[in-house]
């Protein structure tokens, strides 16, 4: 109970035992849990990576979807990671072809995974990545035109954010850009990037093809380079695109789960090895189920 809100070193400190016998004890309780879990019932995965350390040492983490748990951790973030996840899964009662519909980012080593492993699964892309990107080129374009126009110098944070949440003074300098869109690029990149978020609302997937396809031919005839780069991922992923119109499945709450292992690691300065890094995640996000390994850890 205390390890999957401090560092091992604390609960030690607290318990009057080693920090090495906590971090013992943990790793059997974790792998006896996961002896008895079944996942039989999962059919949708998100997937998403992490950094388990500076530079690019990246661990791989997929949840089930509907329960909101992690189910399998794995290092890296190539291909055969997905293979990594679905023999884990295969192994608790959840074969690779019960898998209807995963959750990724655009990664195409993800992409090629979830493929070639998870033969029946849908995938999705959901709006959120998609906006981001967006959101980039906004950005990008801001920077670049800012160099001769000076007038766009403190309008970043009123571009990227929700026009609804800016207070009424940043609202109306977002307004006042926007009626020079014919003139500014950056008022047309913002422009787009709200078309495409009021696209990405609706629930109609032919609706949804059509409208996206529509989206990016006027991009990809306007000026505004940036966006020409999002029009092109959004072509390329299209279907995955479309599928969250019906899906609505999303990585949020994974994305989420992430940051809370990103604090564990700064509270105990960063762990030592991919053992305590999975044990702790499963600590922190795998709902397993103690009760089975001892009646009294609630």
């Amino acid at each position: 109970m205390l390890a999957r809100q401090i560092p091992f070193a604390a609960v030690a400190r607290i318990v009057g035992i080693s920090a090495y016998r906590v971090l013992a004890i943990c790793r059997r309780y974790v792998a006896l849990a996961l002896q008895v879990a079944d996942f039989s019932q999962v059919k949708a995965l998100a997937i998403d990576e992490t950094s388990r350390a500076r530079g690019h040492d990246h661990i791989t983490l997929a949840a089930d979807a509907a329960e909101q748990r992690v189910v399998a951790v794995a290092e890296g973030r190539e291909a055969k990671t997905v293979a990594t996840i679905a023999d884990e899964l295969s192994e608790h009662g959840c074969p690779p072809e019960q898998i209807e519909s995963v959750s990724i980012d655009m990664s195409p080593a993800f992409i090629k995974g979830c493929t070639e492993e998870l033969p029946n699964a849908r995938i999705t892309f959901d709006k959120f990545h998609v906006v981001w990107h967006a959101n980039a080129a906004v950005d990008k374009m801001r920077r670049i035109e800012q160099r001769a126009n000076k007038s766009l110098k403190g309008l970043r944070w009123s571009l990227l954010k929700d026009r609804a949440t800016l207070r009424p003074e940043a609202a109306a300098d977002l307004d006042a850009l926007i009626a020079r869109m014919t003139t500014v690029r950056t008022a047309r990149a913002w422009v787009y990037k709200e078309q495409l978020r009021e696209i990405l609302e609706r629930k109609q997937i032919n609706v949804v093809r059509s409208m996206l396809l529509h989206w990016c031919t006027c991009v990809m005839r306007s000026k505004v380079e940036p966006m020409k780069e999002v029009a092109a991922m959004v072509r390329r992923h299209l279907e995955g695109i479309v599928a969250w119109a019906q899906t609505r499945q999303t990585n949020g709450f994974l994305e989420a789960l992430n940051g809370l292992f990103q604090a564990a690691k700064r509270r105990a300065r960063g762990f030592s090895s991919f053992d305590t890094i999975r044990t702790v995640i499963f600590l922190i996000a795998g709902k397993l189920d103690f009760d089975a390994v001892n009646p009294h850890a609630r």
